[in-house]
């Protein structure tokens, strides 16, 4: 294992600073672990300073993307100023929500090196670097500490690491010399799975409880939820989302799936309520995403809300929201821990946003749905040896975040040309609403796409209104299958594997996918092999594919010849022909805005108090369409004091603040780089801080970086607070 450890000036002396601060506090504390044999610990706990950190993912363990911090007003909010800004020197972007932790930041670099900063100055602290080629964005951090030992829990490719948060040095006695390989312990042959940590853990006691993002197309490692031992890395239990004989759901599955099937897996982060000791699990749907002739049934636990007992990985519920998955509607987002009120009483929910658009409010305890939610009727498919679900569920509020079909009143109106094409566009594509499946021969509308609605930034939650403030996209794809050509070249590898980003016309569907056509001009077969084995960007790692058929792969981008290879027998099966995303000619979203947007939602009542546009296309707002919205990604943060920061914005390169009353923007600020990450919010020596990670990297053509920006209010404000 190799590994690049730098420590600089400031490491060591901080944990010196942060041991005698609290040197009248650890008597005490041991003398609670021996009494009680245990402690909680609190992820937003102050430090000892009185300032306020943002120890956990999104602010706490219970998804609430919240800061209890009052310094930053909407009176004031305007006056903040960039105050320091860190850049790691890497392209590739960034999606990190950071922690801060006793006055230092911990992140990760484009290349998924771990880093800490001074949280008040961005001064690089330590550096560590493990030698793993992992170019994937990472989404964060998990910390777990008792006493002085504090760790930072960090997924660096298929690896899981512990870190002495002090200086950077991999914890030995943690699997070998400081990490374990999450494809291990799978039942299945480790060197084949593909699989990248890309978001971080839950931590519940001494358990570090891990999903994992998997390959969308067959061959995939199956999405078992694992717990392992923080101190050893030895596994504790894990919970089969394709369930083995015996186990609840095994009936919903083809007899011999738990072996063959993958995916099912949980990519986007877990909930945790600490007191009860439940963890909230979503998960997507079943390899592959657009075909499930192999997997007939309801595939549970595929798209799914499960609650497990945190210390044991019982199930105690669950609810499927898609039966047998065809349309790539992965739960996107970390559910959030809230309160609904009904009938004068407080009920312990979960929240739970979705690609459809929904919001899904369940009694956290029991599983029961706070709103009506209908199982309807679905159209069936016609495509040879698959079975569709005869129904589906239909939560009945609150209402979606998004559009969920397109009729001709719903298309663009940028201009008369972009409107006129888009029409003539739709007469030919099947445009029926959700859970149309697809066909061959004729395109079918997906709305919203397979990045609409709520993704995976998540909500942030006001514990004091019961509101719910998400951000959302509103945009369309269309998808339709080709008949599988069976055999083993490089075309019908490309179809299997990579036709769903890249089209089976290898002209992808730009901006957001870039095309594979005339790749032989910049791209050598060993470089297209090394990004198919390592991933990059939004593409995952292939790892199941062996080096023949990676070469296979590439020798076939690069053969400008579509002729067809000659094909062995095989059972029919089918394969997308690739989500194509529905925009007009100049590549604007060709349903009508706004294209991304910002939501608040009473979740007592399920009604909306105010819906505003967020973000915008800067040659657009140019020629005075300002209020067109943006896709987005990455969430928003409610703080005490009175706003909502959010950057997420794909097409412009701004971070702005909303008053959480009524939506209007109270402030922004342009970045290097577009941010598609969630801000973290705390304070150090009595200063509030918000941070934010900036990389681009959504937007092919544009360049990509990992730059981590800082804001705070003058120096006045910090002393009159």
């Amino acid at each position: 294992m190799q590994l690049n450890y730098t420590l600089l000036d400031g490491g060591p002396n901080l944990d010196i600073k942060s041991a005698v601060n609290r040197q009248t506090f650890f008597p005490i504390l041991a003398i609670l672990i021996v009494l009680s044999g245990s402690i909680a610990v609190e992820s937003q706990a102050a430090t000892p300073s009185n300032d306020v950190d943002w120890a956990a993912y999104n602010g706490s363990e219970g998804q609430s993307h919240y800061s209890p911090l009052r310094q930053i007003t909407p009176a004031n909010v305007a006056q903040l100023q960039q105050v320091w800004s860190y850049d790691t020197g890497q392209r590739g972007g960034l999606e990190a929500n950071p922690l801060v932790i006793d006055g230092v930041l911990y992140s990760y670099t484009p290349r998924q090196q771990v880093i800490a900063l001074n949280a008040a100055t961005g001064k690089l602290l330590w550096n560590f670097d493990s030698g793993v080629p992992a170019f994937r964005p990472v989404r964060g951090l998990a910390y777990w500490h008792l006493g002085l030992d504090r760790r930072i829990i960090a997924g660096i490719g298929n690896f899981l690491y512990e870190l002495d948060a002090a200086t950077g040095k991999p914890i030995p006695s943690f699997g070998t010399d400081g990490r374990i390989d999450a494809r291990e312990g799978l039942g299945r042959d480790p060197k084949t799975q593909s699989m990248q940590l890309t978001s971080p853990a839950q931590i519940y006691k001494d358990l570090i409880i891990l999903g994992s993002a998997t390959s969308e197309s067959l061959p995939a490692a199956p999405g078992d939820i694992r717990a392992y031992d923080v101190h050893t890395g030895k596994q504790v239990w894990s919970f089969h989302t394709i369930p083995h004989p015996g186990e609840f759901g095994y009936d919903t599955w083809p007899k011999d799936a738990w072996q063959t099937s993958g995916a099912a897996n949980n990519w986007c982060g877990m909930a945790l309520d600490v007191a009860r000791g439940i963890v909230y699990v979503p998960t997507g749907s079943a390899s592959a995403d657009w075909w499930g002739g192999d997997r007939l049934g309801n595939d549970l636990f595929a798209n799914s809300l499960i609650a497990l007992d945190a210390a044991t990985g019982k199930r105690l519920w669950h609810f499927q929201l898609v039966h047998h998955d065809l349309w790539d509607k992965d739960f996107p987002s970390p559910p959030t821990l809230a309160t609904v009120r009904r009938n004068g009483k407080d009920i312990p929910a979960i929240v739970q946003t979705t690609k459809q658009g929904w919001v899904l409010v369940f009694n956290r305890l029991t599983g029961e749905s706070l709103f009506p939610i209908e199982e309807r009727p679905v159209l069936q498919t016609t495509v040879p040896g698959e079975v569709t679900s005869p129904t589906q569920p239909f939560p009945l509020k609150p209402a979606p975040l998004s559009l969920q079909n397109v009729t001709e009143n719903d298309l663009t109106t940028r201009s008369p040309e972009a409107h006129a094409w888009a029409l003539e566009q739709l007469k030919g594509i099947i445009h029926t609403g959700l859970y149309t499946p697809n066909i061959v021969g004729k395109p079918t509308m997906m709305m919203p796409g397979w990045d609409g609605g709520a993704e995976w930034g998540g909500s942030a939650y006001d514990a004091r209104t019961h509101v719910l403030y998400v951000n959302a996209n509103n945009l369309g794809l269309t998808e339709s299958l080709v008949k599988h050509e069976a055999g083993g070249g490089g075309r019908s590898l490309y179809q299997a594997q990579c036709a769903v980003c890249h089209l089976q016309s290898r002209a992808g569907s730009p901006p957001t996918v870039p095309s594979l056509l005339n790749l032989q001009e910049h791209m050598t077969p060993a470089q297209i092999s090394d990004i198919i084995t390592s991933g990059k960007g939004r593409m995952p790692a292939f790892a199941a594919l062996t080096p023949r058929e990676k070469r296979d792969i590439a020798q076939y981008l690069l053969n400008s010849s579509d002729q067809q290879e000659t094909t062995a027998s095989g059972p029919d099966r089918y394969d997308t022909t690739g989500y194509k995303a529905f925009v007009d000619p100049d590549g604007y979203p060709a349903t009508a805005a706004p294209w991304g947007t910002l939501n608040a939602i009473n979740l007592d009542t399920g009604e909306y108090l105010w819906r505003v546009p967020l973000g915008e296309y800067p040659a657009l707002a140019a020629q005075g369409q300002k209020d067109t919205g943006s896709e987005n990604y990455g969430g928003p943060v409610l703080t005490a004091g009175g706003v909502i920061f959010i950057a997420s914005t794909v097409v412009d390169k701004k971070i702005r603040a909303f008053d959480p009353k009524n939506g209007k923007e109270l402030w922004e600020a342009t970045l290097p780089f577009s941010a598609n990450s969630t801000p973290a919010v705390y304070s150090v020596g009595g200063r509030e801080y918000v941070v934010i990670a900036t990389g681009g990297g959504r937007a092919p053509r544009v360049p990509t970086g990992g730059v981590y920006v800082a804001f705070a209010l003058p120096e006045i404000h910090k002393k009159a607070n």
